[in-house]
């Protein structure tokens, strides 16, 4: 899941992402390692200090009074040991007699040390074992032990425990402080780790930038100071340019000579059946003509299908559309063109203007010719929720005539099909708008307006 969301990521998210995981990856390892040696290095320093006093405990085992089973050592000199659960305690038990007799701190009360050997604890160099326990006052302590050896004088178990809350406390200031300093480099990694990424990748959004500038009819080919890296690419790019220009300049060549190449053979058809006035005349006379239809409807799709694919043809929307209402104005005086409120940003038809004012122009003599007194224009953007990349914008024409059903407003946009004999007109002009928006992405809705009429929305890509 996470691995098809990150491939549909950009290429700048996907190395940001994997650049931020591996180092703040290896941020986390080396906070673990350091965490652990600070933790390794507190308790080796914690325990020799509990090793002085353990030290100092064996020089003077000999010294004890038998008299008296709480005798403190005065080697030791640290008030703690006097001070009952004060959490640092001595304990000497002597292992070779029945009976295991002891001497304690005074802190120790009436309490007894654990032995570590009994816990699990593994004995390290010299015998001596260090660990953690639970102490008499239920607060964890570390203690360190040694048995010795005092020849005739016996075996003792030497013990020595200190409050473990110190280490605690300390590791605990360094994982703080570690953090806060860990932060900042994180933050530091992340905003050069972004600025890196975004300067590497900085030659593609100059080449995008070009290819745009290309596909909006700015420029030609794509020119100017490239990237080493890039620059096999931008040739190849040019190439294709090129190629695409002539592939369409041949699909109009050779549709103009198709043109005139049936048109002298179905001028003559057209003559010798209307010469002759037999039935055989007229039904040729009648194929003919649709013979005639179907090649200029096939023809003009051909042209409308070069155009669309040929890169940089862009025409600005306001003005041509300007235009057309005013042309439309003057040939249908009694009816009023109306701009409806339309959007204050610049929109850039992707395509042909010559196929921008046939689409338009045939919506606006349709609704010219069918509507009562008024046609009102409207003009908005329409982006893709789908692909944020692609830009459309829709244009609804609205008439306040009779208005399409459901039906015939399918059988409106059919080639040759004209709904009503008694107006003027070929049959064609829906088609040929329906058929260029396909050609350019685009699409044709007919719906009812509100004034009653047809209402047409031509959605067409943009800039």
């Amino acid at each position: 899941m996470w691995l098809r969301w990150l491939q549909a990521r950009s290429i700048e998210t996907r190395l940001f992402l994997s650049a931020a995981f591996w180092s703040l990856l290896i941020l986390v390892i080396a906070a673990v390692i350091l965490t652990t040696f600070y933790i390794h290095n507190s308790e080796a320093a914690f325990d020799k200090r509990l090793n002085v006093y353990l030290q100092a405990l064996v020089a003077d085992i000999s010294s004890f009074a038998e008299e008296d089973p709480r005798s403190e050592l005065g080697q030791i000199g640290d008030a703690q040991f006097l001070i009952p659960g004060s959490g640092w305690y001595w304990q000497i038990t002597r292992t070779d007699v029945a009976g295991n007799e002891m001497r304690a701190s005074r802190s120790l009360s009436a309490s007894k040390l654990p032995r570590l050997s009994t816990l699990g604890v593994e004995a390290g160099i010299g015998g001596v074992r260090s660990g953690y326990f639970t102490g008499p006052d239920a607060r964890q302590l570390r203690m360190v032990e040694r048995i010795i050896s005092n020849g005739d004088a016996g075996v003792f178990l030497v013990q020595v425990a200190g409050n473990a809350e110190e280490v605690a406390q300390d590791v605990a200031n360094f994982k703080l402080e570690l953090g806060f300093i860990f932060l900042l480099l994180a933050t530091a990694i992340l905003a050069s780790v972004g600025l890196q990424v975004r300067f590497g990748l900085a030659p593609l959004r100059s080449l995008q930038e070009r290819i745009s500038a290309i596909r909006r009819g700015e420029a030609e080919q794509v020119t100017g100071i490239i990237s080493p890296d890039l620059v096999p690419l931008a040739e190849e790019l040019n190439l294709l340019m090129v190629s695409n220009r002539e592939i369409v300049d041949r699909a109009r060549t050779h549709v103009g000579n198709l043109a005139h190449a049936l048109k002298t053979p179905l001028s003559v058809i057209f003559n010798e059946a209307r010469a002759n006035g037999s039935a055989f005349a007229e039904k040729v006379d009648e194929q003919a003509g649709i013979m005639q239809t179907h090649v200029d409807i096939y023809l003009e799709r051909a042209r409308a299908a070069a155009r669309a694919g040929n890169i940089g043809s862009s025409c600005d929307v306001q003005p041509a559309l300007s235009a057309l209402m005013r042309t439309f104005s003057k040939i249908y005086r009694d009816k009023d063109f109306e701009p409806r409120p339309m959007t204050e940003e610049t929109i850039r038809f992707r395509g042909e203007k010559q196929d921008f004012d046939e689409m338009v122009g045939n919506l606006l003599d349709n609704a010219g010719k069918w509507s009562r007194h008024v046609v009102s224009v409207a003009l908005e953007p329409d982006n893709d929720t789908h692909n944020a990349a692609r830009h459309y914008f829709t244009l609804n024409i609205d008439d306040d005539g009779v208005g399409l059903t459901e039906v015939e407003s399918i059988e409106a946009v059919k080639r040759g099909k004209r709904l009503d004999e008694t107006v003027a007109g070929s049959g064609l002009g829906l088609s040929i708008v329906s058929d260029l928006a396909a050609a350019y992405g685009g699409s044709l809705k007919l719906l009812r307006s509100e004034a009653g009429g047809l209402s047409a929305k031509l959605r067409l890509p943009s800039y």
